[in-house]
């Protein structure tokens, strides 16, 4: 069975039920791997390399937050510079490329031209098995890039290409982008405060 799996006759309750979901989903994080993925991000930015940051829908509306957060909010008293870019962000490039070559390229044919060794992917797909998603992260793995995956449901094929997997075990689209995009926060406020003396984080607003 999925959730919801029933009808709720108020919304007062779904939500009840809904943020029990959100919780159990939170949970289900390997913080193992979320250490990982801080580790990888904060060399990727001490590095002075670039993250790009690939996914469709509300994947690419995360992708583009991703950018905001992490460019403004890490390099923020710290020594830090998050050089952050979504591959979902430029629209006169993603339309030619969907429309000259196919839909399936958008991430990959910028990841091509704009890649440099060193530089990370992050990709966001719910199902991992977003085409134009397994491209990139098929092509970032052929030429030793680093790839983390925010997934959910069964984790699709971006799970087995990751060299970092963060698994949402959850089976409902809301829920899934609910936990992706808190990690995305997760990882920007803990980078930036790792940097930061303790005095000077009591003083500042995350």
């Amino acid at each position: 069975m999925t959730f919801p799996d029933e009808k709720y006759q108020d919304i007062g309750t779904f939500s009840d039920a809904y943020f029990e979901q959100v919780s159990k989903a939170a949970a289900s994080v390997d913080r193992g791997k979320l250490v990982q993925a801080a580790d990888l991000i904060e060399q990727t930015y001490r590095e002075e390399k670039t993250l790009f940051v690939c996914g469709n829908g509300g994947s690419a509306a995360i992708s583009g937050t991703f950018v905001c957060d992490h460019s403004k909010l890490v390099q923020t008293d710290t020594n830090l510079t998050a050089r952050v870019v979504s591959l979902a962000d430029n629209m006169s490039m993603i339309t030619a490329i969907a429309n000259d070559l196919s839909y399936d390229d958008i991430f990959l044919y910028q990841l091509q031209t704009l890649a440099n060794f060193g530089d990370v992917l992050l990709t966001i797909s719910a199902s991992g098995d977003s085409e134009n998603v397994v491209k990139a992260a098929t092509w970032a793995r052929e030429n030793k890039m680093e790839v983390i995956a925010f997934t959910g449901f069964e984790g699709g094929r971006t799970a087995d290409l990751a060299t970092v997997h963060l698994h949402v075990q959850a089976d409902n689209y809301g829920v899934i982008e609910d936990v992706h995009q808190s990690l995305m926060h997760l990882l920007a406020q803990f980078i930036r405060l790792k940097q930061m003396s303790a005095g000077l984080i009591a003083n500042r607003k995350f």
